[in-house]
């Protein structure tokens, strides 16, 4: 025998390690429990007895599933008879109320089949780990990363608020109520948030409710724009009063006195009660734009301080989706007065068309743009059709279209051809794009800044000659439906986009029958409905046929061209302008061919006098005559033949006089002892308006005069 051997390791006595197994397996932290083949309870630790909610009595030698009826119990026992069965182990993780404490709890659940030493399975073993709080994390977490994705999708403040309630009912609480405060109170306006101890005036924007509601109860507040007033002491008022979020407990006398009549709470939901609520403003950046209030029931769990939390950070997100809409829908609504106020408030009457116009604005997540149209009454009784679109969105767009009409007026009153009125317009964009390429290089040109590019689309109507002469800057051609009804995309020489430059514009001159219908258009009209904007997409065909349907009064047509075009939500702004051609009757038109010798002065004024007089126009021959005097004059004196006196009776009366020479007169002052210099000056005072045009053979000189001046 070895006496230098280490002795065996002392141990406990058989009963005592009998003691520690059985210790052990009652004071472990995790419930486990042993049941035999027929999948019945042997034995179970004081944690399973607790998480159960059963006394140690009533589980002994019974199956889970004659414990209580339905789930986690009845698919406990069944997963237990697939590991007998099987004698693989098996994982289960349930969420569910416990009968013990009446409270939701999430259990992962280990089954393991306990064998002999044969490998035959005797009985199972089952181990739950109540993982209630890890399982609320990720909750919690995955309700932040789907609110975050949901809420925000718009730049509309009352659908914000609506997915802000939609993303948490259910989930978070039985019932959300989204209210804003009106403009100019706690979202950066003068009043700022609302005081301690003031009553708070909201608007209920947003409400859900997990009950399915009663359709003909009342849904809340009943004013017809759902805005209600919070007592001072109220926890609307308190909350927004603080600028932090609150947790209120139902049984609190304030809250409750506060939620027996509010109408903040539909009735419904104050007669299934309040257990517990949170009020959380929604602030950001250092605003405060409303109030989201999330109400659970009696019967469910009260908020703690983990939710309070959860409710601050997804009511944070919404409050910056909530702030950004309330600007962009400030920005809108300045851009949209800008925009509108630089668009004709009515079409001016005119003997030469009948017309009419729509403009519909964009969607609030496309922003205005820049469309714009006109009718310019010209010399002549003729009158300019204008079509425009400016590139791009905003307050920026809607300004360069203002300036681009303004311009488009201008070189009309000058009387320009369109080709060459189109010319210059595109000279003027070339410069307004220079001049923001310098504001952006020295940083004085906002976030705007770029490229500023437009189309347009110039025509005019002569309704002497029945005649219309377009040019088109990169714009949709227009349509042109003659009184048989047939309809055609006139096919207008191709011109480059404003601000292009360099590249010339050509017209195309068409012989229009009187009451045809003339439509100008911008492009969002026609990419409203199907692919492809021109002549041969699906809008292009659709307006066509809306076009040449039986005439009918403008108003009409418009409506139904655009009820037939346009989406429910159009993607970009649309300009539509139609107008219904007319013609002068010849008996309102009389010319004149005049030599140029001295005498052919008598002549016209002879003439104009008899015109006159057939017209009943006798009171405006001695104004008339010195008139035709001094610009036939001119014309024999400073130009050159063929010599013409044309005489138009319209809303006004127009004298025009044509020769073959392209010098403008001048009006001057003449001084006291020179003998000419008058004449002009003369004209402008006895018409309304007079003016130059110069035509391919020379120039033509007109002077209106109105025909109330005969009453």
């Amino acid at each position: 025998m070895d006496t230098n051997a280490a002795p065996d390791a002392p141990g406990p006595p058989p009963d005592d390690a009998a003691d520690l197994g059985r210790w052990a397996l009652a004071q472990f932290p995790i419930g486990i429990a042993v049941y035999d083949r027929d999948n019945r309870l042997v034995t179970a630790n004081d944690e399973m007895i607790r998480l159960s909610g059963l006394d140690r009595d009533g589980l002994t030698g019974r199956r889970l599933d004659e414990l209580l009826p339905g789930p986690p119990f009845a698919e406990f026992a069944r997963i237990g008879d697939e590991v007998l069965r099987t004698g693989r182990a098996v994982r289960a993780d349930n969420y569910f109320v416990s009968p013990g404490d009446g409270r939701e709890r999430a259990w992962a659940s280990f089954f393991t089949p306990i064998k002999d030493a044969d490998g035959r399975t005797r009985g199972l073993s089952l181990a739950a780990l109540d993982v209630t709080a890890e399982y609320r994390a990720r909750q919690r977490l995955a309700l932040v990363n789907d609110a975050g994705a949901r809420i925000g999708t718009t730049l509309d403040m009352d659908r914000t608020a609506a997915e802000l309630a939609e993303s948490t009912v259910g989930r978070f609480a039985d019932f959300v109520a989204v209210d804003l405060l009106p403009d100019g109170t706690g979202a950066g306006g003068e009043a700022g948030r609302p005081g301690a101890g003031e009553a708070v005036e909201l608007r209920r924007t947003a409400r859900r409710w997990s009950v399915p509601e009663d359709p003909a109860g009342p849904a809340g507040p009943s004013s017809p724009d759902g805005s209600y007033r919070c007592p001072p002491h109220s926890p609307p008022a308190l909350a927004l009063a603080a600028g932090k979020p609150a947790r209120h407990r139902g049984d609190e006398p304030a809250v409750r006195s506060w939620a027996e009549d509010t109408p903040a709470l539909p009735p419904a939901v104050r007669a299934r009660g309040v257990g517990s609520l949170l009020a959380v403003p929604l602030a950001a950046h250092d605003t405060v734009s409303g109030l989201a209030l999330f109400v659970r029931h009696p019967d469910t769990e009260p908020f703690d301080d983990h939710d309070l939390l959860l409710a601050e950070e997804i009511t944070a997100r919404a409050a910056v989706c909530v702030e950004n809409a309330r600007r962009y829908a400030r920005e809108r609504a300045v851009a949209l007065t800008l925009q509108r106020s630089l668009l004709p408030a009515r079409l001016p009457g005119h003997a030469a068309v009948e017309a009419t116009s729509r403009y519909l604005p964009a969607t609030a997540q496309a922003g205005l743009g820049g469309d714009w149209y006109d009718v310019i009454p010209l010399s002549g009784a003729r009158v300019a059709l204008v079509v425009g679109d400016v590139v791009g969105h905003g307050l920026q767009a809607s300004a360069t279209m203002g300036r681009l009409r303004a311009a488009v007026r201008t070189l009309a009153d000058i009387d320009l051809p369109p080709d060459e009125l189109l010319t210059h317009l595109d000279d003027l964009v070339v410069q307004l794009a220079q001049d923001r390429a310098a504001q952006a290089r020295d940083g004085d040109a906002g976030d705007e800044a770029g490229e500023t590019d437009a189309s347009c689309l110039y025509a005019v109507y002569d309704p002497v000659s029945r005649r219309l002469v377009a040019a088109s800057a990169d714009h949709p051609p227009p349509v042109l439906v003659t009184p048989d009804g047939t309809a055609r995309f006139l096919e207008l020489p191709p011109g480059p986009a404003l601000g292009v430059g360099g590249l010339p514009f050509e017209s195309l001159e068409v012989e229009v029958p009187e009451g045809s219908l003339l439509a100008l258009y911008t492009d969002g009209l026609v990419e409203g409905r199907g692919s492809g904007s021109g002549p041969d997409g699906e809008g292009g065909r659709l307006l066509r046929r809306t076009l040449a349907r039986p005439a009918a009064e403008l108003e009409r047509v418009c409506d139904d061209v655009l009820a037939a075009l346009l989406p429910e939500r159009p993607a970009d702004d649309v300009a539509l302008l139609l107008a219904r051609t007319r013609a002068l009757e010849a008996d309102r038109v009389s010319t004149w061919e005049l030599t140029d010798h001295p005498a052919s002065v008598a002549d016209a004024r002879k003439r104009v006098a008899g015109q006159l007089a057939a017209w009943g126009l006798e009171e405006l021959a001695f104004t008339t005559e010195l008139v035709v005097s001094e610009l036939v004059t001119n014309a024999i004196r400073h130009a050159a033949p063929p010599i013409r006196l044309r005489l138009i009776r319209d809303g006004a009366l127009i004298c025009e006089v044509s020769d073959g020479s392209s010098t403008s007169p001048r009006m001057r002052r003449a001084r006291a002892f020179d003998e000419g210099g008058r004449g002009l000056l003369l004209v402008a005072q006895l018409c309304r308006r007079w003016g130059t045009r110069f035509t391919a053979g020379g120039k033509t000189i007109w002077a209106e005069q109105p025909l109330s001046a005969a009453a």
